[in-house]
């Protein structure tokens, strides 16, 4: 394992990127390069390289709408005389704090330490408490599971028009709590899987039905992918073996329906759908051990399906 800090993220990454658009926004506005330099507490020669571009900028950092609109805040501050290197300072800190609570700061460092993987700043931000780590294993598993659906083409014309999500429960789950997924759903665009953000607990209604239904009925059931309903999917899955079982789309007590349907019906089959109603748009759910074992069955019938 690579043992780096966070912090020397932010001094080999962040803060160059900072000086280095802050150092362009303030030519830009007319200050001289020895004025500039004045500011940053860098040599001349510093931010001629700067402005010239010869210091490596980290995208994630530049691209991010906060780090332009902080470095514009300064860059204005300083022209106007309004703001002094006090207050810039209170401004990258609090950018800083930011872009360390899964953001920007998190992902860098994360690729730095591959052994992070899927955990991110969740290590930085709430310690090392045993009782995180099955939070921390599930959302590892959803990232992951996350990035199986977006490598996979044929999955694609399988995104509802609600789009979809991907979810995983705590062992032992209550409620829609104890179940990670993704914020404002996963939709297609532009031929490609789009997700918005990363996974959260609480984050899912319907998914998390379906689930704690199955979870309620056999415990080892703790992901699933919903995904539009489709002929070739649902004949993909009778001939790779799988038991189907299709349930009345209704959305009230769906949860109590399913879970009976499951404990009478035996195990938890691996496919369940609804062929729709009105105003209810056909919907099917895989389900497996774990949100990546769901993503995986799911892409390989969608690729099955294509063919």
């Amino acid at each position: 394992m690579t043992l780096r800090l966070p912090s020397e993220i932010v001094v080999e990454q962040f803060l160059p990127t900072a000086r280095a658009m802050l150092a362009t926004a303030l030519v830009e506005r007319g200050f001289t390069q020895r004025e500039v330099a004045d500011r940053l507490g860098v040599t001349q020669a510093q931010v001629s390289r700067y402005v010239g571009g010869d210091v490596p900028i980290e995208e994630r950092f530049a691209d991010d709408e906060r780090m332009r609109t902080t470095v514009d805040h300064i860059a204005d501050g300083f022209a106007s005389g309004g703001m002094d290197e006090y207050e810039a300072l209170a401004e990258l800190l609090s950018l800083v704090r930011a872009f360390e609570d899964r953001g920007p700061i998190c992902a860098a460092h994360e690729a730095a330490v591959p052994a992070l993987e899927g955990l991110g700043c969740d290590l930085c931000v709430r310690g090392t408490d045993a009782q995180l780590e099955a939070e921390r294993t599930v959302l590892s598993n959803v990232r992951r599971a996350l990035r199986t659906i977006e490598a996979e083409p044929a999955f694609v014309p399988l995104v509802p028009n609600v789009g979809t999500n991907l979810g995983m429960a705590l062992p032992d789950p209550v409620d829609a709590t104890d179940v990670a997924a993704v914020p404002g759903r996963v939709h297609a665009m532009r031929g490609r899987v789009h997700v918005p953000s990363n996974p959260e607990f609480g984050a899912s209604e319907h998914v998390a039905t379906a689930l704690l239904a199955a979870t309620a009925a056999d415990p080892e059931v703790r992901g699933a992918i919903n995904l539009a309903t489709s002929e070739p999917f649902l004949e993909a899955a009778r001939t790779a073996g799988l038991s189907l079982l299709e349930f009345e789309p209704s959305y009230e007590t769906r949860r109590e329906r399913l879970e009976s349907r499951f404990r009478e019906d035996g195990p938890v089959p691996r496919i369940c759908y609804h062929r729709g109603d009105f105003g209810v748009e056909p919907i099917t759910y895989v389900l497996g051990e774990s949100a990546l074992a769901a993503a995986e069955l799911a892409t390989d019938l969608a690729a099955a399906a294509a063919e």
